[in-house]
């Protein structure tokens, strides 16, 4: 079988469909012939700056670099692009979350030692202060802002002129793409994919033994595909790049501008949109609120996809009461597993399991060996065969997440899940975010699923919180709707209802709005340190 770049797959179906739209984005249309050429551009730019790989990857320990990288501080216009021009020059993209502040970006370049950082306009304004010097070469894109050009930036349209438009280096299936982890619970670790994997892994792709095959995969198109989530993200990469090299016109959120949701509404009913795809409530919630306002015509719609955070019931069932010829999708995955499994959801039928895709394990809680379907065991969700190397520059966390078991090497994903005797995953929750209360364990997704699925709870977030009772103790950070009465004794009567007494949060503290990070996922550690400000003032009171 032979193994694919990315790059090379693009220019296969360039080939083919040259004149087809690849990606919209606001008012910028990109066919894949345009893209192709940008791409080569691009990459002959950064090849004749000294750009690309300096070690092989035969010669490196998995948790290392051997080629330039370059930071991708941007919005999702043209960010495949971006990705596909590093990827042809044979440098390492690497996203970087512009929800960030100045210190944290600084912090995190310290680590990843970017040679370039490519950026849209008023992202460069917005990290001034940090980003002239954090790198050799910088690129910045015109998003229209009225932002000044950083001093010794060049203009990502400069860099294509002075590009090259004959053939660039040639890549190999090796070279890398780096996915940050998002920092829910710490410090973000850059996730070491090579690009062959990936393809296979999350973006629809196959081992191709000939050019042909990717020629016949493209030829018929099919309703675009519409990634609303930022691309910097990896569930929302993986989205995008499943669409293009498939051959599949994507559009893509204008993250340059406020979440709108009318505007997302309204861009899906324009477009014809047959797949759209989002992260979580953090959308579902105000989409279904606008559905609940105004009408569209989403007729060409069949499938809504969402991952990377939790959709709790209450709005899975308000989507397709509105939508209710729509699939439902919830997929499963990380920055280290890759897409590891789906539910599909339709009007009146729900599940509650997920199908693995090829890979997808449950390893024991002791790492001996891997479950059986049926098993009442609480293992470790964990994936063989297309996973990444490890992660950039630390050997220890790539031994303990990328161990071997029974001869075979996997990724342990740090979720809590068990088989069922169908063979599908029953997911229980991240370890890191366990609570272990009295010598119980308590998986904050399945309160905080509880507490969301209260008609007067617009969001909410568990923590586990120091106690000296219990070891630990359950706390709810509840945000109600504007003009919602609910109180901690009804929000306790709620949880009491469906859970054990122990998973009972023994605090309800109500909140402006639950803080949240830019992939939709809840920040614990703001939670974290809300809980304990709590308890501080309780103590100050006293």
């Amino acid at each position: 079988m032979t193994q694919w770049t990315l790059g090379a797959v693009l220019d296969a179906i360039a080939e083919v469909v040259p004149e087809r739209t690849m990606t919209v984005c606001g008012q910028r249309r990109s066919t894949f012939a345009e893209t192709a050429e940008r791409t080569r551009r691009l990459a002959n730019f950064l090849a004749a700056r000294g750009f690309g790989a300096h070690r092989e990857r035969a010669g490196l320990s998995n948790w290392e670099c051997g080629q330039d990288r370059v930071a991708l501080l941007m919005h999702n216009d043209l960010y495949p692009d971006m990705v596909l021009a590093c990827l042809k020059a044979r440098v390492v993209p690497v996203n970087v979350n512009y929800h960030y502040t100045p210190r944290e970006v600084a912090e995190l370049f310290e680590y990843l030692t970017p040679r370039g950082v490519i950026y849209h306009r008023s992202l460069g304004a917005q990290f001034a202060e940090i980003l002239p010097g954090a790198a050799e070469l910088m690129i910045s894109i015109d998003d229209g802002s009225a932002a000044p050009e950083l001093p010794g930036a060049v203009r990502l349209d400069d860099a294509l002129v002075a590009g090259a438009t004959d053939a660039t280096p040639t890549g190999s299936p090796d070279d890398l793409i780096m996915v940050c982890t998002g920092g829910t619970t710490g410090r973000p670790k850059g996730v070491l994919w090579r690009q062959a994997d990936m393809y296979v892994a999350s973006m629809n792709g196959a081992d191709h033994q000939a050019v042909s095959e990717i020629h016949d995969k493209v030829q018929h198109l099919g309703a675009p595909w519409f990634a609303v989530s930022p691309l910097m993200h990896a569930a929302g990469l993986w989205t995008a790049f499943s669409a293009v090299l498939s051959g599949q016109t994507v559009v893509l959120h204008d993250t340059s501008k406020r979440f709108d949701p009318r505007a997302v509404l309204q861009t899906a009913e324009r477009e014809k949109v047959g797949l759209m795809t989002m992260v979580g409530d953090a959308y579902a919630g105000p989409i279904v609120a606008e559905l609940d306002s105004n009408s569209y015509d989403l007729g060409s719609l069949f499938a809504i996809g969402t991952g990377g955070a939790g959709t709790n019931l209450k709005n899975q069932q308000a989507l397709l009461e509105h939508l209710p010829n729509v699939t439902l999708i919830n997929g499963y995955g990380s920055s280290e597993t890759g897409n590891m499994g789906f539910g599909h959801n339709q009007r009146g039928n729900h599940t509650e399991t997920f199908t693995f895709r090829d890979g997808g394990l449950v390893l024991a809680e002791d790492y001996s060996r891997f479950l059986e379907p049926g098993e009442d065991q609480i293992g470790w969700v964990a994936r063989r065969g297309r996973i990444p190397l490890g992660y950039y520059g630390d050997a220890d966390a790539t031994a303990k997440t990328f161990p071997e078991v029974d001869g075979l090497r996997v990724v342990i994903s740090g979720d809590r899940a068990a088989i069922e005797a169908d063979g599908t995953l029953r997911l229980y929750g991240r370890d890191s975010l366990v609570v272990n209360t009295g010598g119980e364990k308590v998986f904050v997704e399945e309160v905080e699923e509880v507490l969301r699925a209260h008609a007067e709870v617009a969001d909410a977030v568990v923590i586990g919180r120091p106690s000296e009772r219990w070891g630990q103790e359950v706390v709810a950070l509840v945000h109600l709707r504007g003009d919602a009465s609910a109180g901690a004794d009804e929000l306790h009567d709620q949880c009491a209802a469906a859970l054990a007494r122990f998973k009972v949060p023994k605090e309800f503290l109500f909140v402006e709005q639950v803080r949240r990070l830019g992939n939709g996922k809840a920040d614990y550690r703001w939670a974290k340190e809300a809980a304990l400000q709590s308890v501080s003032a309780l103590q100050g009171e006293g």
